[in-house]
């Protein structure tokens, strides 16, 4: 019967009537039981002798009337018949019969075992090839061994068998295998044996020792890892030691500006080699976190060097934006239902992640505003409009962006006080000799730069600090451009204020911090009124919430909030410190690079800096080398990077500022400097 032509019948089975000699339910459960948890080829279990039926089912079955029983034809099965016939027919081999014997002389009824084997009758065998059953005789796996394993290509190094290696004959004498634990071991040395290279033989002890001390040395006396092909004690040193690093400058060694006992010299120095990047740190497991990089521009691979003026986002930030709006959305606080309660954790969740990671002593220290610009500005309009009268003094640099200019002579301009600017070197840094001598009794208040964004200056923040408060000013630090490049730690910074914007370090644009001490900001008055911000209002009186809550009026950015808390924890899981050490050998390998460039000049090469590579190239506008950068996919900053007056200080109205982020790459670099190469050249158009 063919199977193909099996159908099977539309007609229910027959009804058939149940003997009552039958096992119930609990015997025929107990029985099953006991077959399937049998081990394979366990026939004391599995039936194959009767004690395998547990007693107390036996004589129940023993009256069991079989023709009550239904059948196979019962459900329009084939039956014993139509199998065997089946089988007959399709199961036959190709080329020799196979011999009578093998279908009725060999009755297995027991399992088969080691022993067993010796009494193997061999006759059964006899008249039996691989050929009959489209197999390789033995000749013709010599020769598919000989072929196939190339000289040397042995996985234990001891090279291959060559064409006059001898396939033992034993391999068919199945009275050799007098052991099942070490099969063809005779044979296999045989095969392999001219070939072997003489290694120690190990004994080894019957017992474990109890403990270290109890181990015998002699064991493995004269033993080595080369023995055995596997490197030495001096490669592994060797493969694991810390890369070397840059070379410093003897006469000058200012303290590196993310760790207290690492020191670098002037940016002369010779640039690091590809393998100089810390171990640990994975770029291109980095990179397989942010989407965005596997976008293509003008048919080339997108290289994102515009990360002064904002960073990308990783896909676990946009996810958590979008599962906000998709689980959690709600105004927060003054609600009673669910999704109010989980916006509302959410977004005080972001805050506390925000005062962890910049070591608040508390999270009623941060205070949620649009980016650094709205947060400076609140300081300014509230603590500046309450203590800064005619005469007080405002102390900025030369390095500020426009947002932490701006606010500050608006103030002075509103109130008579006077705007002071510390000047900066020819590399970019500032004059702390200068700066000190405009801190008087009349300085209120300094606000000044962690880091430049147009020249990437690192400001020594700590000793300006310092140095203000000895004079009883007040310090707000512009931590926008440091944010995502050096460790942020308020309390040994012992700053008033400390701002960044999320989209600096990889979070959501329109969402900043402003940290205040705690009792600075209870001083402070509301800079905005209306709801939230409150705790009382009557025609005749108004009693505001505490801090942060009395600066957050209105509906803030509650999404975004908590698509920075992501943003942070992301950067944490990576390690600031990591970030840091990557980035800036990645920004000296690139600014060894650029200087080898004839007629290109770079703006701010301070000792102490961070990923930001402003640089100008004779000849050439600076508009046009940002248009020809991004025709082969590089985004650049072309302009004056809203801080006019530190390019002004070098004579410049703009510049070109590719900055670097801890996603970007060697390779990346090369592209960018090989294609200001063909600019200069005039390769582009």
């Amino acid at each position: 019967m063919n199977t193909s032509n099996f159908e099977p019948s539309s007609t229910a089975p027959q009804s058939f009537t149940q003997d009552t000699s039958l096992p119930d339910i609990e015997q025929l459960t107990k029985l099953a039981n006991e077959l399937f948890t049998a081990l394979p080829c366990d026939g004391s279990r599995l039936g194959l002798v009767a004690s395998a039926v547990p007693s107390e089912v036996i004589s129940p079955l023993a009256g069991v009337n079989k023709s009550s029983a239904p059948g196979v034809q019962d459900f329009s099965l084939p039956g014993d018949a139509e199998l065997k016939s089946f089988f007959s027919q399709q199961r036959q081999p190709s080329l020799n019969q196979v011999p009578h014997s093998l279908d009725t002389g060999v009755v297995l009824n027991s399992p088969t075992t080691a022993s067993s084997l010796s009494s193997f009758d061999k006759s059964v065998l006899e008249g039996i090839l691989p050929n009959n059953f489209g197999l390789p005789d033995e000749a013709q796996l010599q020769q598919m061994l000989v072929s196939r394993v190339p000289l040397g290509s042995h996985p234990s190094g001891i090279g291959a068998v060559d064409a006059t290696s001898e396939v033992p004959a034993s391999l068919t004498d199945i009275d050799k295998v007098n052991s099942l634990q070490k099969p063809f071991e005779a044979e296999l040395q045989k095969l392999f044996g001219n070939e072997r290279v003489n290694q120690p033989h190990l004994t080894f002890p019957t017992s474990l020792p109890n403990s270290l001390s109890d181990f015998d040395p002699a064991l493995i006396a004269g033993l080595s890892p080369e023995t055995y092909g596997l490197p030495g004690e001096a490669e592994i040193k060797k493969l694991f030691a810390t890369p070397g690093s840059v070379p410093l400058n003897p006469e000058s060694k200012p303290t590196y500006y993310f760790l207290d006992e690492l020191k670098t010299g002037e940016f002369n120095s010779e640039a690091p080699s590809l393998s100089s990047a810390h171990p640990a740190f994975d770029v291109q497991a980095i990179r397989r976190d942010f989407p965005i990089l596997k976008e293509r521009v003008n048919g080339h691979p997108l290289v994102w060097f515009d990360n002064a003026a904002t960073t990308q986002k990783p896909q676990s930030v946009i996810d958590r934006v979008s599962y906000f709006y998709e689980h959690e959305n709600s105004n927060i606080h003054r609600a009673a239902h669910e999704l109010a309660a989980r916006s509302t954790d959410a977004y005080e969740k972001a805050r506390d992640i925000v005062a962890r990671f910049l070591n608040a002593s508390s999270s009623s220290e941060v205070v949620f505003a649009r980016g650094t610009t709205e947060a400076i500005n609140l300081v300014a309009q509230s603590w500046g409009h309450q203590h800064i009268k005619k005469g007080d003094e405002i102390v900025i640099t030369w390095l500020e962006h426009h947002a932490n200019i701006v606010p500050w002579k608006q103030l002075c301009d509103l109130t008579g006080a006077v705007l002071r600017v510390a000047p900066v070197d020819d590399q970019g840094q500032v004059l702390l000799g200068e700066y000190q001598k405009l801190l008087t009794s009349k300085t209120k208040l300094v606000s000044f730069t962690q880091v430049s964004n147009a020249l990437g200056t690192v400001t020594p923040a700590k000793e300006m600090i310092d140095m203000a408060h000895r004079v009883g000013a007040r310090v707000l630090l512009d931590g926008a451009q440091s944010v995502s490049h050096l460790r942020a730690d308020v309390q040994a910074l012992d700053c008033d204020w400390f701002v960044f914007s999320g989209h600096k370090i990889f979070g959501p644009t329109g969402i900043g911090v402003l940290y205040g001490k705690a009792d600075l900001l209870e001083s402070m008055p509301p800079w905005q009124g209306g709801g939230n911000m409150i705790e009382d209002v009557t025609f005749e009186k108004i009693v505001y919430q505490p801090a942060p809550a009395r600066f957050e009026a209105g509906t803030g950015n509650i999404a975004d909030a908590v698509g920075l808390g992501a943003a942070l924890e992301y950067v944490s899981k990576v390690g600031i410190d990591n970030i840091a050490r990557y980035e800036h050998e990645l920004l000296l390998y690139a600014m060894d690079a650029l200087r080898r460039i004839s007629g290109l000049h770079l703006i701010g090469t301070a000792a102490e800096k961070t990923s930001v590579l402003s640089f100008v190239l004779d000849g050439h506008s600076n508009q046009d080398i940002g248009v020809a950068l991004n025709r082969v996919g590089i985004a650049v900053r072309t302009g004056h990077h809203c801080a006019q007056p530190i390019l002004r200080r070098f004579g410049l109205e703009s510049t070109v500022r590719p900055s670097l982020a801890f996603y970007n790459t060697h390779q990346e670099v090369d592209l960018l400097v090989s294609t200001v190469r063909r600019i200069k050249s005039g390769q582009f158009v």
